[in-house]
């Protein structure tokens, strides 16, 4: 007897030295992996939930729809830095995106995490929608998470999206008070150069009309959903998700210069969706 445990000591020793693990009633030979492996998590969608923090709690761990993390608007601090809650781990897929598409891509639920941070959205008003701001704590919290998870799976910039890029006929989340310019300074996000935009406008005035199909073709090559068929309502829609994350002065959705030489910008900078 103990002449065999002597020896499957051995065996496990050299097991372990040679790259071959013992699990639960197998072995498994570590010694080989694949040089075409990637990380199934590529993108970052970012919402917001228009509820508040305890009835977005309960929605989000209830069985309709699930997301991998949830930031209230005010974090509890603990040693000087925030509390996020995470709902989902974050190699399980989350019901947070539905019918969605990026960059050439469907089902972004299946490579994606979802990220949810507490805020009403918008009011109507007399005089147009009112948009809840975001707070600075909801912010920073926000930017240490998705750093970290950008760089912990290899997320690329043009993959950290809102829900309304993704999936722009439905959604419209987070909206155009989301600080977008300000969390691609700290570096999150993509975002054009100033002077690249201005490169492509051409002395054009920003607001100037140019052809919707010039438009289509840009948003399309960067990764929007666009598809021909679409009626001029949801050309217009489209444009106007892209518009209210890279130039929310003005999301209307109308073709206008500016609209194509951010595009441009971005394109120049990021390449173009495989």
């Amino acid at each position: 007897m103990k002449k065999l445990l002597l020896v499957l000591a051995g065996l496990l020793l050299v097991g372990c030295q040679s790259g071959v693990e013992l699990r639960h009633g197998y072995w498994v030979d570590l010694r080989h992996p694949a040089q075409g492996a990637r990380p199934r998590i590529k993108v970052i969608v970012i919402h917001y939930t228009a509820e508040d923090f305890p009835t977005s709690l309960a929605t989000l761990t209830d069985q309709q729809v699930s997301a991998h993390y949830l930031i209230p608007r005010q974090p509890p601090q603990r040693d000087g830095k925030g509390v996020i809650w995470q709902l989902v781990p974050e190699q399980d897929l989350a019901w947070h995106a539905g019918s969605s598409f990026w960059r050439g891509a469907t089902r972004i639920n299946d490579t994606s995490i979802g990220i949810e941070l507490v805020n009403n959205g918008y009011r109507s008003t007399l005089t147009g929608r009112e948009w809840q701001a975001f707070s600075p704590q909801q912010i920073a919290s926000l930017s240490a998470l998705v750093k970290e998870v950008a760089q912990r799976y290899g997320i690329r910039p043009e993959n950290i999206v809102g829900h309304s890029d993704i999936a722009p006929q439905r959604k419209q989340d987070p909206g155009p008070r989301f600080p977008w310019q300000y969390l691609a300074q700290q570096g999150v996000g993509a975002w054009p150069d100033a002077s690249r935009v201005q490169h492509f406008l051409a002395g054009q005035t920003p607001r100037a009309r140019v052809p919707v199909e010039k438009i289509m073709d840009l948003l399309q090559r960067y990764g929007y959903p666009v598809t021909p068929e679409m009626t001029p309502g949801q050309q217009q829609t489209v444009i106007a998700a892209f518009q209210m994350h890279f130039r929310p002065a003005d999301y209307r959705g109308l073709p206008d210069a500016e609209t194509a030489a951010i595009a441009a910008a971005l394109l120049e900078k990021y390449g173009a969706a495989e």
